[in-house]
């Protein structure tokens, strides 16, 4: 077994922790494939030795009882039941190196500016189009696509304010954009909770060590929030809209509200008068409401424009928005660059935009919808992963390698039926991180979500929500598909070994 070195001549032995070892042929985040930790990770890694695979079990044990005492929750629909469960989270953290970090950061920065002008672009000129950069009859049959949101101009041009994009990190040590969630991204609670957990676990490496902090996220996000306001509202009230207490990310929509000091609103607890401007009904009478930080799809969102049988949205909310009376993020009809078919273009968009070559690259991405790369598709789909274009949550993936000859024949049937709803992307050899797995430690496959806020100016999150895929070698790290979590640290000075 590979062992973990503390220096050049004293290794950790296998008797302290079994399975703290890279995977072959994978890219370990905390250890090297000469069995060394990686130079961010070292204080972490001599930390996890010193404590042994029984202090280590406690303190995971210590956490998953703050999780139950906190009420830390997320839902899961698929098994038909609909319950609450105990966010999954394991107590050893991921570890990014802050000089890799900066370079990441530049790089979602750069990507969410040409998505934002392509948004802003698609929905008004329509340059893009006309130059002959991306199709129309791609547009035309977007399911995202938003016509209500024609000639709109949302502030500083900004249409997806809150971004979660999904890296993951191949073979070669690379990072790759996988996809980007500009809908309604989830995901930044269990984050900040996370690192609660964490620096419970771990309070002494904190003190010895400059890991970055992610507890500013709310405050920024106000902020931001707060700048979509009207021109003339100096004193901004802001509400968080959410679909109520049985949707997924409740937990997620009660923790950003009570962090910013913000009401909790349900759509019949707002009202648009004939001015068009949004009131919030309270027990001393109307309130005028600014800006609403939205996690409602925007088929819900307004039943005189949208779903007429929604009682999720706000009668007229669209009006106000249309009229500048009200700031919405995410804007409507942000959702249209939420399309995995569109992300093939991203690069692109980004040379087109900005004048600029991609920071961070896109996985290659073959689109069903051209008969070659169709054709491609089909003829190596045992080698594939084939994604639907507007699903989320890991739900209608297909791993070719792992599927049985019927899923890849209904997979087959699928894309040939429907071509424009199809991707396919190559079989990642995703990153790993030592986890907590029965007895002992074993490498388990992750990716990684920041978030990144839009507005005025750019903030992103150090580091993110690391998911991580808990089944041995699955490659499926959503929570509603049994993925669990773990904390992320971006190291600026790691702490020295002893």
């Amino acid at each position: 077994m590979t062992t973990v070195s503390r220096g050049p001549r004293e290794p950790i032995g296998p008797d302290r922790l079994p399975g703290l070892s890279a995977l072959s042929g994978h890219w370990d985040e905390l250890i090297g494939h000469d069995g060394r930790p990686r130079g961010a990770a070292r204080g972490l890694v001599q930390r996890l030795a010193d404590m042994g695979i029984t202090e280590l079990r406690e303190r995971q044990d210590r956490a998953e009882i703050d999780i139950l005492a906190m009420g830390i929750t997320f839902t899961v629909y698929s098994d038909g039941r609909g319950i609450d469960r105990a966010w999954p989270f394991d107590v050893i953290p991921r570890v990014i190196a802050a000089a890799e970090w900066r370079r990441v950061r530049a790089g979602l920065v750069q990507r969410l500016a040409a998505l934002n002008m392509f948004i802003d672009d698609v929905y008004n000129e329509r340059r893009v189009i006309a130059d002959g950069v991306f199709p129309a009859e791609l547009l035309d049959e977007s399911v995202n696509f938003r016509p209500e949101c024609v000639g709109v101009r949302p502030r500083f041009g900004v249409w997806a304010h809150v971004c979660g994009s999904d890296l993951v990190r191949g073979a070669d040590g690379a990072m790759y954009v996988l996809e980007d969630n500009l809908r309604v991204p989830s995901g930044v609670s269990y984050m900040l909770e996370n690192r609660l957990m964490s620096k419970r676990a771990f309070g002494d490496l904190f003190a010895r060590q400059s890991v970055q902090p992610v507890d500013d996220y709310p405050e920024r996000l106000e902020r931001m929030l707060e700048s979509l306001a009207p021109e003339g509202r100096t004193s901004p009230n802001v509400v968080v809209l959410t679909p109520g207490v049985y949707n997924s990310a409740y937990f997620e929509h009660c923790f950003l509200a009570r962090r910013m000091g913000v009401p909790l609103v349900e759509g019949r607890d707002l009202m648009v008068d004939d001015h068009d401007r949004v009131f919030m009904r309270t027990l001393g009478g109307r309130e005028r409401v600014d800006v609403i930080y939205r996690r409602v799809d925007d088929a819900f969102l307004d039943p005189e424009v949208f779903r007429p049988d929604s009682v999720l949205g706000v009668p007229g909310l669209m009006r106000a928005w249309r009229a500048g009376n009200v700031g919405i993020a995410n804007a409507p009809g942000a959702g249209v660059a939420d399309d995995k078919v569109v992300y093939a273009w991203v690069p692109d968009l980004i040379r087109y935009y900005l004048g600029e070559d991609p920071l961070i690259a896109s996985v290659p991405t073959w689109r069903c919808m051209y008969d070659d790369e169709r054709r491609h598709v089909i003829e190596n789909i045992e080698r594939l992963v084939v994604k639907p274009a507007n699903e989320s949550g890991g739900y209608g993936l297909l791993i070719g390698d792992r599927a049985t000859r019927a899923e890849l024949d209904a997979a087959v049937a699928a894309i040939e039926a429907d071509p424009r709803n199809w991707v396919a992307q190559p079989i990642l050899s995703l990153s790993t991180v030592p986890t907590l797995a029965g007895d002992g430690i074993a490498p388990r496959h992750v990716d990684l979500r920041p978030f990144i806020l839009s507005g005025e100016d750019h903030y992103v999150t150090n580091g993110g929500l690391t998911r991580v895929a808990l089944r041995e070698g699955s490659l499926i790290v959503n929570s509603s598909q049994g993925g669990g979590s773990k904390d992320t640290w971006v190291v600026e000075r790691p702490a020295a070994l002893r």
